[in-house]
């Protein structure tokens, strides 16, 4: 049986464990060669258990948050394998704190991790990718699979610093694809509902489902080395949510409904007029139990 990533060289960060390592294994056994990138020796023993399985990959032990870090993970792959055709941008961490005790760490640790964590690695994939659509004449075969959070799309308490992060990396996603679209070069992000070390630091130990278990991260794994295939050429732009079997698309924004007077409207008619913005909508916050992202969490987080 043919491998769908046969001759493909991939990057994968935060690769050492939960998401991360799932998604190196399963890029291997599609036939990609994978640099394993992470802060510890985990990233060996993610490559490791990929040779043992008759894969290639190497370990990466560099910092993807920092500008030299990126550009020298982004050198090791085309010097180690030749060539560079996948990125998938998943490393991250949880500070979490409600907005009113939020620390000025808390929040520059987050954004920074995400924000560098995405951006540094993409920029210097990206910078290789342009070289060799000149060279080449035309585009390449690039592949950028972004790491969002339900956080990002529909916000959760006590996660201001990582709804602001992952938030930010679906527009970072949306440019990267306009950027790139000329060179042959797709950006999507997903948002993965899995069992890991940050859901459980946050949201306790998530049981294990008797038969077919819908928190395994390995799950999402499939979805993320589908969107690296050929047969995925056409998708860029674009936004999902992963758990277990299922794969939402999620809408992007757009224009819901409309009020125009054709004139500078004053604050005493805009008290009327802005219940029309709400036509079959609720014009307060969605019930946090009724969003998707939070089926089946308990997701209280205490104020001290």
């Amino acid at each position: 049986m043919s491998q769908e990533l046969d001759g493909r060289v991939a990057i994968v960060t935060g690769a050492g464990h939960g998401l991360g390592r799932c998604h190196a294994i399963e890029l291997a056994t599609q036939g990609a060669r994978v640099i394993v990138n992470d802060l510890d020796e985990s990233a060996e023993d993610v490559a490791s258990e990929i040779r043992h399985q008759g894969g290639e990959a190497q370990a990466s032990r560099e910092s993807c948050a920092t500008f030299g870090g990126a550009e020298r993970l982004v050198a090791q792959a085309i010097e180690r394998f030749g060539d560079l055709h996948i990125l998938v941008n998943n490393a991250g961490i949880l500070r979490d704190r409600m907005i009113f005790n939020m620390s000025e760490e808390d929040w520059d640790a987050v954004i920074d991790v995400h924000g560098r964590g995405h951006f540094a690695p993409t920029r210097f994939a990206c910078a290789f990718w342009r070289q060799q659509a000149k060279l080449k004449g035309g585009p390449v075969s690039g592949r950028i699979v972004h790491t969002t959070s339900r956080s990002g799309i529909f916000g959760a308490a006590g996660q201001s610093n990582y709804a602001f992060a992952k938030g930010g990396i679906i527009g970072f996603s949306l440019a990267v694809a306009r950027d790139m679209e000329q060179y042959g070069v797709t950006s999507n992000a997903v948002a993965p509902v899995a069992r890991t070390r940050l859901t459980e630091g946050t949201f306790g130990e998530i049981p294990l489902d008797s038969g077919f278990d819908r928190w395994d991260p390995a799950n999402v794994s499939p979805f993320v080395a589908y969107l690296c295939t050929d047969s995925a050429a056409a998708i860029s732009g674009q936004v999902f949510v992963v758990f277990g079997g299922e794969i939402q698309l999620i809408e992007q924004f757009q224009h819901a409904n409309r009020i125009n007077k054709a004139d500078r409207w004053t604050v005493e008619e805009l008290g009327q007029a802005v219940k029309g913005l709400f036509t079959d909508r609720e014009m307060a916050l969605p019930d946090r139990h009724a969003l998707p992202e939070l089926t089946g969490l308990a997701t209280d987080l205490k104020a001290e």
